[in-house]
């Protein structure tokens, strides 16, 4: 069995726990003092100040000389709940037993996985192909993740083809990658597809690789049928709600990347991790409740394995992400370059679907409505809201019928493109 370091990073994640609650007697004092530094109605969800009011509640209850027993005792009970749930998800045993499909083309460590080689629905001829492109950091398997919550198998058994990028990790060429090398990479990934297919196939980008797949469709729009962007992020301040830490500490990790030649995977965690400090503190709480033999446990541990098992991100890369699609929203002001060229989204003519989670964290539903603008964004585009999450609208209960179908359909409905006019 695999050794799990998750989640990751584990001493920040106990740490913040740890920290929030030992400080929760001084803050109450401080409180019930009339100290201007501390006020309850501020603060995250279970952060130091949203637990005043339990500690309000444990105080009356505990009554005269018990108080602090009590909260130690409380205090306590979280720690060990809390670690109990760590333990409980590393010790389990579950495992993603899926075989992958075969891979039909490679360039470094990137390949392409036929998800229709071992489908007949999706290898009758006429089948629509489909380019699918997960992000750069996180890996694909959130995608497949078991036989039933798995879009890549719900769109084979619909009769489509999808094709999916496995980015692998960077070897030492591609740590010296930026944007334009990834958008360059998927220009002969797609040329194989289209040759393969013979005809045009549809493209579908999930949060950052959707990002790269706008460049895509923007240099090779005969090669693209239709363009499918599921959480993409394109207007990077257009919403810059709980990225405070990532904006100030931006350029200072660029440079972290620039000296190490890559932004390692617990860097990466730790954005994650200030978007909401305290999520896995609640998640890992709630774990040590279910039946760890149980079908929401095996879901829970596959999801936490995805989430902890990215990998890192190119140099150059990191340095576009971090300092000019964050900092200097080169995306959303029309300014960032590819191959010499700037990707202008009201440029691009090829049929659109925008889907924008509403409930999304990781990227803020007013970034990814960029691409759907009627002004500014993608001049054929569809836009549809989903009351999801980021990770939900892949694999939550509603996922199929909310996300699923409605993709499906879309590409399906795509009119054929044969490969006598994709030449471009």
């Amino acid at each position: 069995m695999q050794t799990r370091l998750g989640p990751r990073p584990l001493p920040l994640h106990l740490g913040t726990a740890l920290m929030t609650w030992a400080s929760s007697e001084s803050a109450w004092r401080l409180l019930k003092q009339g100290s201007p530094n501390s006020n309850p109605a501020v603060g995250a969800p279970d952060s130091l100040t949203a637990l005043l009011p339990e500690i309000a509640a444990l105080e009356a209850k505990a009554g005269a000389g018990q108080f602090e027993q009590a909260l130690q005792r409380e205090i306590r009970r979280r720690q060990v709940r809390l670690a109990d749930g760590v333990l409980a998800y590393q010790r389990n045993d579950v495992q993603r037993t899926l075989i992958d499909p075969p891979s039909v083309w490679r360039e470094g460590n990137t390949r392409l996985l036929d998800y229709g080689a071992t489908n007949r629905t999706a290898r009758r001829r006429g089948t629509r192909a489909v380019l699918v492109v997960p992000s750069l950091i996180n890996r694909w398997e959130v995608l497949d993740l078991t036989q039933e919550k798995s879009l890549l198998r719900a769109m084979a058994a619909a009769g489509l083809r999808p094709y999916l990028v496995d980015w692998g990790t960077p070897d030492d060429e591609e740590r010296g990658f930026d944007t334009t090398a990834y958008v360059a990479r998927l220009e002969r990934a797609l040329a194989f597809v289209v040759k393969r297919a013979r005809r045009a196939p549809a493209v579908l980008g999930y949060c950052m690789g959707g990002t790269l797949t706008v460049a895509l469709a923007a240099r090779k729009p005969r090669r693209v049928a239709g363009l499918a962007l599921m959480a993409a992020p394109w207007d990077f301040h257009a919403d810059r709600t709980g990225h405070a830490f990532l904006l100030s500490m931006g350029p200072l990790l660029a440079e972290v990347a620039d000296k190490v030649g890559e932004l390692p995977v617990d860097i990466l965690q730790t954005l994650f991790w200030s978007l909401d400090p305290w999520l896995a503190v609640k998640k890992f709480s709630r774990f040590i409740g279910m039946d760890p033999k149980g079908e929401h446990a095996k879901e829970f541990i596959l999801l936490e394995d995805w989430l902890n098992g990215g990998a890192p991100l190119a140099g150059p890369t990191a340095r576009e992400c971090l300092v000019d699609w964050y900092g200097n929203n080169t995306t959303g002001s029309n300014k960032w370059v590819v191959a010499g060229r700037r990707v202008v989204p009201a440029k691009i003519k090829v049929p659109s679907l925008v889907m924008i989670p509403s409930g999304d964290r990781i990227v803020p539903p007013l970034s990814a409505a960029a691409l759907a603008d009627p002004k500014k964004g993608l001049k054929n585009a569809r836009r549809i809201d989903l009351p999801l999450g980021h990770i939900g609208m892949v694999v939550s209960g509603r996922a199929r019928e909310l996300c699923w179908t409605p993709l499906i359909e879309w590409i399906s409905a795509l009119p054929a493109r044969r490969s006598r006019v994709v030449t471009g």
